[in-house]
């Protein structure tokens, strides 16, 4: 019985991705969860993590400890893949990972911004009826 022989022809290459210098990290911090998005300056979503994807779970997803880690998966996604170096980072909500998110940023890129975006009410929903006792 002879043997197939794999031709030279047939190897796989790595797919090389286009090299991004300066990226922008979007930080959706709420109160159950914290989302984070490595973006290009275009808005093209390079890479992407969540405290849920993580496997935390109830609770746990709305921790300081669940946004680092979270950011630090989707950081290395965008290091290794695009070669990111520079961030900016928007942040946006009023959930206990937004510190914790900028924090574990700074220790895989170079921050050269950082921009709350948290939406503020100009007027707000209708104030509730006094109550009658």
């Amino acid at each position: 019985m002879a043997q197939k022989q794999l031709s030279s022809s047939k190897k796989r290459t790595k797919k090389v991705k286009d090299r991004v210098s300066d990226a922008v990290v979007h930080v959706k911090a709420t109160f159950n969860n914290t989302l984070i998005t490595i973006t290009d300056a275009k808005g093209n979503a390079l890479s992407w993590s969540s405290a849920g994807e993580q496997k935390f779970s109830g609770s746990r997803k709305s921790t300081p400890y669940a946004a680092q880690v979270a950011t630090e998966v989707a950081a290395k996604k965008a290091k290794e893949i695009y070669g990111v170096e520079n961030v900016e980072v928007y942040i946006k909500g009023p959930g206990p990972g937004r510190e914790a998110a900028i924090r574990a940023a700074r220790n895989f890129f170079i921050v050269t911004g950082i921009y709350d975006m948290t939406g503020i009410p100009f007027n707000g929903v209708r104030a509730p009826n006094e109550r009658r006792v």
